[in-house]
């Protein structure tokens, strides 16, 4: 998963100059201009203390997923089915039937060519229906959650 980071406000990785990935909760391998720097990020959510080579500088890190699930939200009324958007296994199922949810909250993790997508809610509710279950496999547009 790619990361959107601004430093002061001033965005330092984009698609033609790095890249971001996590390597553990908290530790990021970052690839910018050809160099790679190990980055430690203390704080959040949204707003952080990055230390590399042991020098702090505060940095905003954004979840393109999370961005995405903010602007529907508003969009986002009624019933909601979260489908797959490609065939996979589930890793984690993080909800059952009848519980209530929080915008942007995890609710199952889908591994699919390779890659576990975390798959999050786009408002507030409570799940209806649970049409998967760990271990099992999906199929490409199956509805996996139903939220009200």
């Amino acid at each position: 998963m790619s990361y959107r980071v601004l430093v002061n406000g001033v965005e330092f990785t984009d698609a033609s100059t790095g890249d971001v990935q996590e390597i553990s909760e908290g530790l990021f391998s970052v690839l910018h201009n050809g160099k790679s720097y190990t980055v430690r990020l203390l704080g959040g959510p949204g707003r952080y203390e990055a230390i590399i080579d042991g020098h702090t500088i505060a940095v905003e890190l954004q979840d393109p997923r999370d961005a995405a699930t903010s602007r529907q939200a508003g969009e986002q009324s009624g019933r909601i089915e979260l489908k797959s958007a490609m065939p996979g296994k589930v890793v984690r199922l993080l909800v059952a039937e009848g519980d209530n949810v929080e915008q942007g909250q995890s609710l199952i993790v889908v591994e699919a060519m390779k890659m576990q997508n975390e798959l999050k809610s786009s408002k507030s509710g409570r799940v209806l229906k649970v049409n998967a279950a760990e271990g099992g496999t999906v199929q490409a547009g199956q509805v996996l959650i139903v939220l009200e």
